[in-house]
């Protein structure tokens, strides 16, 4: 029997009790009345000034310019400060926070205690809801939703599907395919980050293992990569018929097949074999851009991680494809605000918890594109709409993204006004001075 490190227990134990306590969840004795504050509602771009808003249990229940009491509840005085709905990335991986090949060393406890570290990270950084593309995340999120630690909604992909040398294939070159004698489980497959699939039989096992394991939506690799091993950025991944089986796997389970794609070639092939969500895209053309549109397909997008210095360990390759990539953000953004793309925002960070911090910096890349108040309803609004994509797999029903009567009360309250500013969300430790999630307070300084 292999022997546990205890180093590593110890370490994953602390991690647990220390992210697990200082954020742990307030919950009022009956209903919350926020009064004045200056609401950004998730739609509209002019503020509804001097404004008071009523949570009950974990509903908004009231919004109104009109004075408003509650009997037995909790006033909180919003000092003019701008309250508004819980920010929504729509592309993490919370479980992938160090190297591969690092995390492939670490023991199972401890790469879930840095899922749940991350998770309260990313909810203090006012993320109240993430979508999250790959990674093993869904125990965490079990945890997290069960009460026992702070963090975000989670609708989870559960291992993103690859076939052999594509994005999702993080073998040693030297390492057979199971096919030909090779392990059963590869390492990135142990840490439930990536599952390898070849030909239709296996996308299908493989699509419905992530189903059974409580998935929210598929996740799929059909182009080469930024980071990838063996996979050029220029190629497709996987064939229509491979596609279109996880396309429709997706839909016998009344929910949707999102992709990585970065070229033209592999988001064209996805979108007509069924696929409804292109996560990247960054170069895709202008033909397949109506595709998209026409579809009614989600275009996720990200510029942080290809304007941010690359990683340390990347190799030049790699740093070539970044380039790339960069290259192709400013013609994909005009072609989406051109068509009226359905466009939503992720941040898309791995390998590196550090780099996770600078995860509010993806808003403000977007002004070169993008009006604050735009930037802000993608974030809101305009993201919660990807998440409803789920349907009957979206463990969390209700309206989000909107400050409104009967939404769920995920909010912030803002010291300033970010239709101003967007650089607030540099610095939430200071900026953030209350965050609610589910109608419970998780942050506060106003006491």
């Amino acid at each position: 029997m292999q022997k546990l490190n205890l180093k590593v227990l110890t370490a994953a134990l602390a991690l647990a009790l220390n992210f697990a306590m200082p954020a742990a969840a307030q919950d009022a004795d009956g209903p919350i009345l926020f009064t004045n504050v200056n609401v950004f509602d998730g739609v509209n771009e002019a503020l509804i000034e001097n404004a008071n808003v009523v949570v009950t249990g974990n509903k908004i229940t009231a919004v109104s310019t009109e004075p408003l009491a509650v009997a037995g509840g909790t006033v909180i005085d919003g000092g003019g400060r701008t309250l508004m709905p819980g920010l929504i990335d729509a592309h993490v991986h919370l479980s992938l926070n160090m190297n591969f090949l690092v995390m492939f060393n670490q023991l199972p406890d401890y790469v879930a205690a840095r899922t749940l570290a991350e998770a309260k990270n990313t909810l203090m950084r006012g993320f109240t809801s993430v979508r999250d593309t790959g990674g093993q995340v869904l125990g965490a999120k079990k945890a997290i939703d069960e009460g026992y630690f702070p963090g975000p909604r989670i609708w989870a992909s559960g291992a993103g599907i690859g076939m052999t040398a594509g994005h999702g294939d993080l073998r040693p070159p030297t390492q057979r395919p199971r096919q030909l004698g090779g392990p059963a489980w590869t390492e990135g497959e142990y840490n439930g980050g990536t599952v390898i699939a070849d030909g239709v039989p296996e996308v299908l096992s493989a699509a419905r293992l992530q189903m059974r394991q409580g998935a929210a939506f598929l996740k799929m690799f059909t182009s080469g990569a930024v980071s990838g091993m063996y996979d050029p950025l220029d190629i497709g991944e996987y064939s229509f018929e491979e596609i279109k089986a996880a396309a429709e796997e997706a839909k016998r389970w009344n929910t949707y097949l999102a992709v990585h794609s970065y070229n033209d070639k592999g988001t064209r092939l996805a979108l007509e074999a069924g696929a409804m969500a292109i996560d990247h895209g960054n170069l895709m053309t202008e033909e397949t851009m109506k595709l998209l549109v026409e579809k009614g397909a989600f275009l996720n997008t990200q510029t942080g991680v290809f304007l941010s210095d690359p990683p340390d360990n990347w190799s030049e390759g790699s740093k070539s494809r970044q380039r790339q990539a960069k290259e192709g953000l400013d013609n994909m953004m005009k072609l989406a605000k051109k068509y009226k793309a359905k466009i939503t925002i992720g941040s898309d960070f791995v390998d590196n918890a550090e780099q996770k911090k600078e995860q509010s910096y993806e808003l403000t890349n977007r002004l070169k594109w993008f009006t604050a108040a735009e930037i802000l309803n993608q974030a809101t609004a305009g993201n919660a709409e990807i998440l409803y994509l789920s349907g009957p797999r979206n463990p969390y029903p209700g309206k989000l993204g909107v400050i409104e009567e009967g939404a769920l009360a995920d909010i912030l309250l803002v010291n300033g006004n970010p239709l101003e500013d967007l650089t607030l969300f540099h610095d939430p430790e200071k900026n953030l001075a209350l965050i609610m999630k589910d109608g419970k307070i998780y942050k506060n300084t106003l006491n």
